[in-house]
């Protein structure tokens, strides 16, 4: 049975002979690369190498390290239908490299890892933030962006603009059952109380004072509605006859039969009622 998953050609030989880069082990090919090297590696890698396109640019967190942050290129060969991956390290001052120059789109994508980790690019000339919102402090994606407390942001619409506040979980008060869906609560929905037995004169779930007549008895109809032939029902036989017979009667022999219908024909009178327009026109 085939397969809808993409196919993807194997590693090329010439990545090989890639300078400044060092081989990653993996399923996927991918690169350790210097700061310093990144822009001569991606542009060997588009220009010599064919990997045309700049998918998307990550950003991971490893705090424990002395450079914390990895930046993660990843690029797709469309001649030769392959991808590899670029990783750069860094750390909270110092910048990467932009690779605005070799792809346009590599502005967005270095603004998202800007907002969610605050990894700087030096030569990116619109560096702000692009996911949250302005004068936002800190940077969601960190392993040590705190999850609760703090403050919270919200948009006011008595303000008309987005505010801060501190984080408050306010919650109305609610009564629950803790009873398996089929045994029910123990309150009474509306229209539950008809399941429940009435004395008479009793207009609720309460037997009336005094009563011994059973509740809710039930009396049988005196005729079954029933019915054992298409006869009892209108139909059959004799009543299509006497529809068909109605369908072929003249327009005429309809109309009289109908009383708010006026009886269909030609105009007994043209000339007259002609004759009184155009008195009444003045002519």
């Amino acid at each position: 049975m085939a397969s809808s998953a993409p196919r993807y050609a194997d590693a090329p030989a010439s990545l090989g002979t890639l300078a400044s880069a060092r081989p990653r082990a993996g399923i996927e090919i991918a690169f350790d690369v210097d700061r310093g090297d990144l822009v001569a590696v991606m542009t060997a890698l588009r220009d010599e190498h064919e990997y045309q396109q700049l998918m998307e640019i990550a950003g991971v967190d490893y705090p424990d390290r002395p450079e914390r942050f990895e930046v993660v290129y990843c690029l797709l060969s469309l001649t030769k239908n392959h991808r590899v991956r670029v990783h750069v390290t860094t750390d909270e001052a110092t910048p990467v490299p932009s690779v605005t120059g070799l792809w346009p789109v590599a502005g967005w994508l270095e603004r998202e890892v800007y907002d969610m980790y605050g990894v700087g690019f030096s030569g990116n000339d619109d560096l702000r933030r692009i996911l949250t919102d302005y004068g936002f402090e800190g940077f969601p994606q960190r392993k040590d962006f705190p999850l609760t407390g703090h403050i919270e942001l919200r948009y006011s619409e008595a303000e008309k603009r987005v505010v801060y506040e501190p984080v408050s979980l306010p919650q109305d008060f609610r009564t629950f059952d803790f009873l398996m869906p089929w045994e029910g609560p123990e309150y009474l929905l509306p229209g539950d109380e008809k399941a429940h037995g009435e004395a008479p004169g009793a207009p609720s779930p309460a037997p009336a004072p005094g009563a011994t007549t059973p509740q809710n008895v039930k009396t049988p109809a005196e005729t079954p509605k029933t019915t054992e032939a298409p006869s009892q029902t209108g139909g059959g036989a004799p009543a299509d006859k006497e529809a068909t017979r109605q369908a072929r009667k003249p327009r005429a022999a309809k109309a009289r039969s109908e009383v708010s219908k006026p009886e269909a024909g030609p105009d007994p009178k043209p000339t007259a009622r002609r004759g009184r327009r155009t008195e009444g026109s003045g002519t």
